[in-house]
């Protein structure tokens, strides 16, 4: 007799929590009141946030590093820079949060979105390629779920297109491909320190380059246009306030040097979790790409069959593992199939002229549009735990599929 799953009234599998986060101390406390004391809160001649850019710059292995607001900002001024907006085109991967292509149209440029790859759910350079125009200026290629996307191909094809590369590494920390930290691969990457990330201090956000002449022209954007030898109210190009405050640096340094413990632990726990979901009929993990030398494991994603199920939906398998005591997700949906995009389809609102016409109702990624009836999140807090929770996690998945399949 099969047991009863919580969904039906049965006892779930987990009732402990599971770990918290953010995860702060002594440390925290005592940088945050040093900030308080120095009565220097402002980065503008303080000391934490080129303290930070440092520090991160070098842990990313990049020569130079912006600190600005949040992970969105990175992204826009960015592309800012990098002279990118009104009638350009920007490749970039409908698997993504939405600012990886807002920020496109935010700079009065053209999302282009090319489909994504099963194994690794990033761009695929193949695709990518297919969809270039003449109009096309950059390609953003997404580091999802803190896996480096295939660099090889997107920085082959970029030199052959003449193309800049950002990437957006937002959920990336310490992610490597080749052992090279990703970031300073193409001409700028970029990361948030928004809270649910690896390296949090509730918003922030950080733009890495090996190119001195890109980290200016992104210092001065997100310096409401002044430039690093200018007068105070001398202002060369359209820019904003983006700056990051000496308390988010502050934070970030307390927690960056938790960093590599963190992603150790993230790693050790995604790879037993791997060894057990691989024994499970309808699981299907995600294959190692031996490129990659550190998936910085901000989300664990694997594919979900329910035809090993019972033929039951992805949305019922969800509710029945939060039922059990994991909590999962489903993830994204196509970035193209947001409201926002048909809106720039019909042209409501105030958008550029000159860029061509993209009807984003036609636009069809079949990789991406499987991935988003069938993958399953699990976050990366839950890879902060011990062995015996990723267990738990196995635990869940086996009972749901017995008491479905008997």
């Amino acid at each position: 007799m099969t047991e009863k799953l919580a969904v039906d009234g049965g006892n779930p599998v987990r009732t402990s929590p599971w770990p918290s986060w953010p995860v702060f101390g002594r440390e925290e406390e005592e940088i945050i009141l040093d900030v308080l004391r120095s009565g220097q809160w402002w980065a503008v001649g303080g000391r934490r946030v080129p303290e930070f850019e440092s520090a991160f710059a070098a842990m990313q292995d990049a020569k130079h590093a912006v600190a600005v607001t949040n992970g969105t900002a990175a992204i826009e001024i960015a592309l800012r820079a990098l002279g990118i907006g009104c009638g350009d085109e920007v490749i970039v991967p409908p698997y993504t949060f939405i600012a990886t292509a807002s920020s496109v149209l935010a700079v009065g440029a053209t999302p282009v979105f090319a489909d994504i790859e099963p194994t690794n759910l990033n761009l695929d350079p193949a695709a990518a390629e297919a969809a270039i125009t003449e109009r096309t200026k950059a390609i953003i290629p997404v580091h999802i779920a803190g896996c480096p996307a295939d660099m090889d191909g997107i920085l082959a094809l970029a030199a052959k297109h003449h193309l800049i590369v950002i990437e957006d590494a937002a959920q990336a920390h310490a992610a490597e491909w080749r052992g090279r930290k990703v970031g300073a691969l193409g001409d700028c990457g970029t990361f948030s320190f928004q809270a649910s990330k690896n390296l949090n201090a509730g918003e922030g956000g950080c733009i890495v380059t090996n190119k001195e002449d890109v980290a200016d022209k992104c210092w001065s954007v997100h310096n409401v246009g002044r430039t690093r030898s200018g007068k105070w109210y001398e202002h060369h190009v359209l820019g904003g306030n983006f700056r990051m405050t000496e308390w988010q640096a502050g934070i970030l340094l307390a927690q960056l040097s938790r960093l590599p413990e963190q992603t150790e632990r993230r790693t050790s726990n995604a790879l037993r979790l791997t060894a057990l979901l691989d024994q499970i009929p309808g699981i299907r993990t995600l294959p190692p790409d031996e490129r990659v030398t550190r998936h910085a494991y901000h989300l664990y994603v694997f594919r979900y069959d329910s035809s090993e199920f019972g033929g039951r939906s992805r949305g019922d398998f969800l509710k029945a593992m939060g039922a059990e005591g994991v909590p999962v997700s489903a993830g994204y949906v196509p970035l193209y199939k947001e409201i926002v995009f048909q809106r720039k389809t019909a042209g409501v609102g105030s958008w550029c002229k000159a860029g061509r016409h993209v009807d984003y109702s036609r636009v069809a990624c079949p990789v991406c549009e499987q991935v988003c009836d069938d993958a399953v999140w699990l976050f990366q807090t839950m890879l902060l735990g011990d062995a015996a929770d990723m267990d738990d996690i196995a635990s869940a998945i086996e009972k749901i599929r017995a008491a479905w399949t008997a």
